[in-house]
């Protein structure tokens, strides 16, 4: 290879190259979406939560956020963390299934009264199953 006024030329495969199948929406391992809602009236609005399936990140809300993700039909875990506390939720997913669930953060009245008081207090997270949105 020869340098030319000291770049390296471009190098561009002949044909694209394709995405793995795995990680196409339209691989048969991806046979279901789920989809993760923070926008309840009891959510406190303070701290984000994480969204993990299986392990593995797949977002972080603020209130008023929502992500979708796909899943192969099985055995899962998701998970809700808001870096103080987590819930787990086991779900079982089958092929075509598109399950909606709804996160918060919430805080008792102790819990409330050390957030106006001091700033901070002990906020806890959940996650349940929610019927889906209509588009607005």
């Amino acid at each position: 290879m020869i340098l030319r006024g000291g770049v390296l030329p471009a190098i561009f495969p002949e044909a694209p190259v394709p995405m793995p199948s795995e990680n196409s929406l339209q691989s048969p391992a991806i046979t279901a979406q789920v989809t993760v809602t923070r926008d309840s009236p009891e959510d406190v609005q303070t701290r984000q939560i994480f969204v993990l399936l299986d392990g593995d990140r797949k977002g972080e809300l603020l209130f008023g956020d929502e992500i979708s993700f796909p899943v192969s039909a099985g055995h899962h875990i998701i998970r809700v963390d808001n870096t103080w506390n987590h819930k787990d939720l086991a779900v079982d997913i089958n092929v075509g299934d598109d399950l909606h669930f709804l996160t918060k953060s919430t805080a008792g009245q102790f819990s409330k009264f050390l957030l106006v008081a001091l700033g901070a207090g002990p906020i806890y997270v959940s996650i349940e199953p929610a019927a889906p949105r209509q588009p607005s």
